[in-house]
């Protein structure tokens, strides 16, 4: 079905939006995959705040003009579907390694984190110790993750001796 310009830009707007304010990207292929366990995907994706979307190649490209996502633009072949972390930057790629172990036709093509384009094999890297190591990681994301830690350790009960 044919989606008439305005549309389009709508998508586009709306993906790059996505993608300014998102702490990281995992692009992967779905096809092959049960329209049911794309259900429970995208189900488990809201609950730990990645947005997902599907859009046409020609539309994300053009959405992911001038944003830190720029760089996975080459890798847009074939069906992608999107996993933007908004929250925490790992989450993303967790959900999708999880989910592809479990489903072997969905496959993993790309993931980024601050304008680094990181193989499917690299899909451990937005674990979030490794994540730290990351130079030019988003200053605003690396608060947040020592906020988090911060809170962690404060968590944890004190021994008394």
């Amino acid at each position: 079905m044919a989606i008439g310009l305005e549309e389009k830009k709508a998508i586009v707007a709306e993906v790059n939006e996505t993608a300014a304010s998102a702490l990281s990207l995992v692009i992967a292929d779905a096809r092959g995959v049960a329209s049911n366990d794309m259900t429970a995907l995208r189900a488990t994706a809201r609950e730990n705040q990645i947005h997902l979307r599907v859009v046409r190649n020609t539309l994300a490209k053009r959405a992911l003009e001038g944003t830190d996502y720029e760089c996975v633009i080459d890798t847009l072949v074939g069906p992608s579907i999107f996993g933007f972390s908004m929250e925490d930057p790992g989450a993303a790629a967790r959900l999708f390694k999880d989910f592809a172990r479990d489903n072997g036709e969905f496959e993993v093509k790309a993931l980024s984190v601050s304008g680094k384009l990181l193989g499917a094999d690299q899909l451990d890297v937005l674990d979030r110790k490794e994540l730290c190591a990351i130079s030019s990681f988003n200053p605003s994301a690396r608060r947040s993750y020592e906020g988090s830690r911060l809170a962690e350790v404060h968590a944890e009960p004190l021994e008394i001796a």
